[in-house]
Parts: structure tokens; C-alpha cells; sequence
């Protein structure tokens, strides 16, 4: 028996890399799995069948339960063909796992307003839009006295949540937003029975490939790995494990953010109160630049790779 023995997932932006290795070990647990993907160039561009039926065909290889979607998640008709199809095929849903995404990079003086907006599509818009729609079944079926036992695992980034990238406004921007919808969801959908987590995930993506800097360093760590035949930290397949435990109907955590790396993982607490200052009456501006620069904390830098 797998952890994840009869439960309905669909996962988006499951046709490649994390998406991918989320949606073999879902079914390898025992889930049927609706794999998303609408088979876009890492920027988004084009359309493709073709990399969703093919981990398709390798879950039915293996004989476990999987169909193919190519719904833009990031249209909302879209989003809801996906949680309709999931019903119709398997009979429910269970599992939200939020994974599509793409990168228009550019640093913010030059940052066009498609890019901006294509982004902020395909990432929030289109974790939202899967999200309202499944909540809302959810939310029936509790309604009906069939209280659901149901998970949400959202995917946010380092960028924007621990370790801002320069030429990311708008990728940072859409992931620091999926942390803090993640935490509202959870309060919100709680009562019906939905537990909403986030990961910010550090792998070798196609994405992760493509951003400058990064893309280099990480190819060069897994030919290293490989010649030396160690543990491969940076393999999307390192992250599945903690995605499916949070999807487990035996699983209670709800409204955390993890940061996921090879054999690491840390919850991630942004935004908590460092230390404070007072005065009793109105501030006086003089007053606060004598003060202000004495309660902020050292910036740590951080460095994942």
C-alpha cells in the first residue's frame, strides 16, 4: 500500500521537471493522477500534447492510474476543466498540487508589461483560478455531509520568499504572493476539510537552467555528481517525497511554507516581527532617524547553490 492509496490528484505543470517527478511519485503511492501541462516553452510560448501523455503513458506502464490535460490554468474556464475533468474521470478530487510556471525575465526599468503580466498569469492567477475551483467542489461536498479530507500544495520560490533574484520582479513578485495566498487559503478552506501548504523549491528545472547565473552552476553540479556517483541535490525528484507526504490524508499540517533542497528542509517564516520601537505620542521624523537604524537586523545573504 502506497501513502497516497486511493486519492485524486491533478497536478499542473506536470509534463516536465518537479511537475513530472511529483506526478510519478503520486501514482507510484497509489493516487490516480491528472497530469497538466500545456506543453509551453519555458517563457510560455507555443503549445504541446505531447510532454503530459507521455508521463501519462509512463504511470499506465507501470500500472498506476493517470489521464493527460492540457487546460491553460492560467484561463479560468481552463482551470475548471481540469477539476471537472479529475471528477468525471475518477469520481473526486483530493489533491491540488499548484506547479505550472514560466519565466519572463528582465530587470524592472526594461520589464515590458506583457512579461509582467504573462507571469503574473501563469503563476498567481493560475494557482488562484485551480484553487477557486477546487474549493469551491470542496466546499459542496462538505456542504452535501461529505466532509473531504482534501490537500492543496502550492508552489512558491527562493525568489521573492528568501533570496530576492535581480531580474525577477515579476516571477519574485507572483511566488512572494502564492506564500501569502497559500496562508490566507488555509484559514479560509480549513472548515471545509482543505489543508493549504506552500514549498519553494531549489532544483535543476528547465527554468532553473534558463535563469543567468544559476543555469550554469547547476549543470556543472550535476555532471559533478554524476562522475563522482554521489546523491544529485539538485534532482526535481528530491522534492516529490514532502509534496506527497503533505498531500496524505493522515497529514495535518496546514498553512506552512517550505524551502525544499535535496536531503533539506526548512519551514520558511518571512515576515515576523523583528525587534521594536515605541514612543507615546505622534512620531517626530527626527526621532525616528536617530532610532529606526538600530532595530533593523543584518541581512544574511543566502546561497543555495
Amino acid at each position: 500500500m502506497g501513502m497516497l492509496d486511493g486519492r485524486i490528484a491533478v497536478i499542473t505543470g506536470a509534463g516536465r521537471g518537479i511537475g513530472r517527478a511529483h506526478a510519478l511519485r503520486f501514482a507510484a503511492e497509489g493516487a490516480s493522477v491528472v497530469v497538466n501541462d500545456l506543453g509551453g516553452a519555458p517563457d510560455g510560448s507555443g503549445n504541446d500534447t505531447g510532454p503530459a501523455q507521455e508521463v501519462v503513458n509512463e504511470i499506465l506502464a507501470a500500472g498506476g492510474k493517470a489521464v493527460a490535460n492540457t487546460s491553460n490554468i492560467a484561463d479560468w474556464a481552463g482551470a475548471k476543466e481540469l477539476v471537472d475533468q479529475a471528477v468525471s474521470e475518477f469520481g473526486g478530487l483530493d489533491v491540488v498540487v499548484n506547479n505550472a510556471g514560466i519565466l519572463r525575465d528582465g530587470f524592472i526599468v526594461g520589464l515590458e508589461e506583457q512579461q509582467w503580466d504573462d507571469v503574473i498569469d501563469v503563476h498567481l492567477k493560475g494557482h488562484f483560478s485551480v484553487l477557486r475551483h477546487a474549493g469551491a467542489y470542496w466546499k459542496n461536498e462538505a456542504k452535501a455531509g461529505r466532509q473531504p479530507n482534501a490537500s492543496v500544495i502550492n508552489t512558491a520560490s527562493v525568489s521573492g520568499t528568501l533570496a530576492p533574484n535581480p531580474g525577477q520582479a515579476n516571477y519574485g513578485a507572483a511566488k512572494a504572493a502564492i506564500a501569502g495566498l497559500t496562508l490566507v487559503a488555509a484559514d479560509e478552506l480549513g472548515r471545509y476539510g482543505v489543508r493549504v501548504n506552500a514549498i519553494a523549491p531549489a532544483a535543476r528545472t528547465r527554468m532553473t537552467l534558463a535563469t543567468p547565473g544559476v543555469g550554469a552552476l547547476l549543470a556543472a553540479k550535476a555532471e559533478e555528481a554524476a562522475a563522482k556517483g554521489e546523491f544529485d541535490t539538485y534532482s526535481p525528484d528530491n522534492i516529490a517525497p514532502l509534496v506527497a507526504y503533505l498531500a496524505a490524508d493522515k497529514t495535518e499540517v496546514t498553512g506552512r511554507v517550505f524551502l525544499v533542497q535535496g536531503g533539506t528542509i526548512s519551514e520558511l517564516i518571512n515576515w515576523h516581527l523583528g525587534a521594536t520601537i515605541t514612543t507615546d505620542g505622534p512620531w517626530a521624523i527626527d526621532d525616528l532617524a536617530a532610532r529606526v537604524p538600530g532595530i533593523l537586523a543584518e541581512k544574511i545573504p543566502v546561497n543555495l547553490l
